[in-house]
């Protein structure tokens, strides 16, 4: 088990991720627009129509011409009405206006739409009180989106707004990367299920909700498998039927170096170790890899272990195979206590993240040490990132922050 890498830095670690899944990157499927939420775009969309399809009027009022304004009062005389609708045949000859509505169509010869609260009526007449500017009110004809524009990218995930833009286009479907499926599994003898009894040496199994909720946060339907027991058999039992069905795996437990952490070497044996142990606490036994069809990201047993790794790494796995390219936001905030390190690996700490009174985002580490010290995650909002080597950081020092969500 040594021709794969070992011990690596954690950019290197994700680069080797991003490289495998994108060469597995999945395929590609058309869906109803409804579907696509959250989803990530397969291909550029360009605008087949003009946004907005028509001139139109931004503001109730009368659509005019504005030659016809005078320095003082105008009066005009009303011939019609345009709503918001289909087209009327109107058209605006000298010393005329029509009754216009938001999002109306312009009437022919009118350029310039006066608002209903600078204007009076008197019968059939309308008396402008105070003359707008050329073209005032006026939404003119693809002054948004021009046709053929790119308006939507590839790699790109679909936001309410972003799918809002393709039905305004009059597209009824995109085409989208297929949602990654994935198996979920736990592994220990000492692992009950929540709401048995516990006998002495055994422990419930947190690490299955967390991970079920974790993936569910990012859009994903995992299935989660019967717990893993430490027999070297019954993993690679699992693993493989689940490696010719699923197109991730994710375990969590059974990965260091122990006698009962056979996941490495079922993944050595059947299927390829692309990396295993990377520079960073917590989380070091962290091991990627692929099992026939799916990769495989073998996650630490402790619970703030399992968050880091998912953070750093199931997120980017998850990225690489729909082919997102669109980068995920990186905030930083400022530390409010001060911090030190004197190991090489790349740290995550639990903090609460805020913003405080003048707009500054605030960074507040959790006192808690250990990864296995799971009610300190429930406590904080986000992992302060340290970075590689000895470190230093003052209170106010800014650092970068990953939000649990």
């Amino acid at each position: 088990m040594s021709d794969y890498p070992i011990q690596l830095v954690f950019d290197d670690a994700v680069a080797i991720i991003r490289d495998v899944a994108a060469r597995h990157r999945l395929e590609t499927e058309t869906l109803p627009l409804s579907r696509t939420h959250g989803r990530i775009l397969a291909t550029d969309i360009d605008a087949p129509i003009a946004l907005p399809p028509f001139d139109n009027s931004a503001m109730d009022g009368f659509a005019l011409r504005h030659a016809d304004l005078r320095a003082d009062e105008t009066t005009l005389r009303l011939i019609g009405e345009q709503f918001a609708g289909r087209a009327r045949d109107l058209a605006v000859g000298e010393g005329e206006c029509v009754r216009i509505t938001t999002g109306a169509p312009m009437p022919a010869g009118a350029d310039t739409v006066v608002i209903k609260e600078n204007t009076r009526l008197d019968g059939d007449r309308v008396v402008i009180v105070t003359s707008p500017e050329l073209g005032a009110n006026l939404r003119r004809t693809g002054e948004d989106v021009s046709p053929g524009e790119r308006v939507l990218h590839a790699g790109y995930r679909l936001t309410p707004a972003r799918v809002s833009l393709a039905a305004s286009l009059g597209l009824a479907s995109l085409p989208v990367v297929r949602k990654p499926t994935v198996a979920v599994f736990s592994s220990g003898d000492e692992l009950i299920e929540p709401g048995l009894s516990l006998a002495p040496g055994e422990i419930y199994d947190s690490n299955r909700e967390l991970l079920m909720g974790l993936l569910r946060a990012e859009g994903l339907e995992p299935t989660a498998w019967p717990r893993l027991p430490d027999d070297p058999r019954q993993v690679e039992i699992a693993l493989r039927d689940a490696g010719c069905a699923f197109d991730l795996i994710i375990t969590c437990g059974a990965v260091s170096a122990g006698e009962k952490d056979h996941i490495p070497a079922v993944i050595a044996q059947f299927g390829q170790v692309h990396f295993w142990k990377v520079r960073m606490k917590p989380g070091m036994p962290v091991l990627f890899g692929s099992l026939d069809q799916a990769r495989v990201l073998a996650l630490p047993g402790n619970p703030v272990s399992v968050f880091a790794t998912f953070l750093g790494f199931g997120r980017a796995l998850i990225d690489a195979l729909q082919g997102r390219l669109e980068p995920r936001s990186v905030e930083r905030a400022q530390l409010v206590a001060p911090l030190e390190k004197s190991h090489a690996r790349r740290e995550f700490l639990r903090a609460n993240v805020f913003c405080d009174e003048h707009g500054t985002l605030r960074a507040d580490p959790n006192p808690a040490v250990g990864s296995h010290r799971l009610r300190a995650v429930g406590d904080s909002n986000a992992l302060i990132v340290i970075p590689d080597g000895p470190q230093r950081l003052a209170a106010g020092a800014v650092v970068e922050v990953l939000r649990y969500a």
